[in-house]
């Protein structure tokens, strides 16, 4: 079946906004007790990090307790970062052993050796010409393009249909889709955070992204009828 390139692209776009300076500023300024810096990281990391504790814990006051005990982690640890990592890689990488420990506790842990079980089809097969259709394995129809909302990157309903399709997810997808299209981390950094190979990193994105834009196309397509 060929690939679509729509399947590759970026389905949720980052929920934070800027940049932050580089590694090298940051941590001299938190080792320096600069509160605006960590207030800084707060906004911009927090969010992510939450969705991501949600995917190890079965509430989320679990999660936004998982969440304080890594700031309080780095705010203690600081001083050790050896820069063998980003500082952003370096953070997750002790929200995500934390969250572990409080899942097991939950018995909520999930074996990401498990990434290839049985799942339903990322996109209906429906949708595809079939083996006695002029192009098996095509679309049958292209899928539609989605409206672009005018005056922000995405409109306040349209996000929240994204939060709400990632809730759905399996954590597992959750987690990956998560740090790749909504905290902006790369392909490298995901593997390193989750601790996962690059062929999983990539199968997990793939399914999360379509399971999302499937029902971000179910969404305009309402809205296009009752238009």
């Amino acid at each position: 079946m060929s690939q679509m390139s729509y399947q590759e692209e970026t389905i949720v776009e980052s929920f934070t906004g800027g940049r932050l300076p580089p590694d090298d500023v940051v941590v001299a300024a938190l080792r320096a007790g600069d509160e605006a810096m960590f207030a800084t990281l707060l906004d911009t990391w927090s969010r992510g990090m939450l969705w991501l504790a949600r995917t190890h814990v079965s509430t989320n006051d679990s999660a936004e307790e998982i969440v304080q005990d890594t700031w309080l982690a780095v705010v203690r640890g600081i001083g050790g970062f050896e820069g063998r990592s980003s500082v952003k890689t370096w953070v997750y990488r002790i929200l995500v052993n934390t969250a572990k420990k409080r899942g097991m506790r939950e018995n909520r842990t999930v074996p990401w050796s498990s990434v290839f079980e049985q799942e339903r089809p990322t996109v209906d097969r429906s949708r595809f010409q079939g083996v006695d259709d002029p192009l098996p394995g095509h679309w049958k129809e292209l899928p539609a393009a989605w409206p672009t909302p005018e005056g922000e990157v995405l409109a306040a309903e349209v996000r929240g249909r994204i939060a709400a399709a990632l809730a759905e997810l399996p954590p597992r997808q959750r987690a990956v889709i998560t740090l790749r299209d909504v905290e902006g981390c790369t392909s490298e950094e995901v593997c390193e955070i989750l601790e996962i190979s690059a062929a999983n990193q990539r199968v997990l994105l793939h399914r999360a992204r379509a399971s999302v834009r499937g029902q971000l196309e179910d969404y305009f397509e309402t809205a296009r009828r009752s238009a």
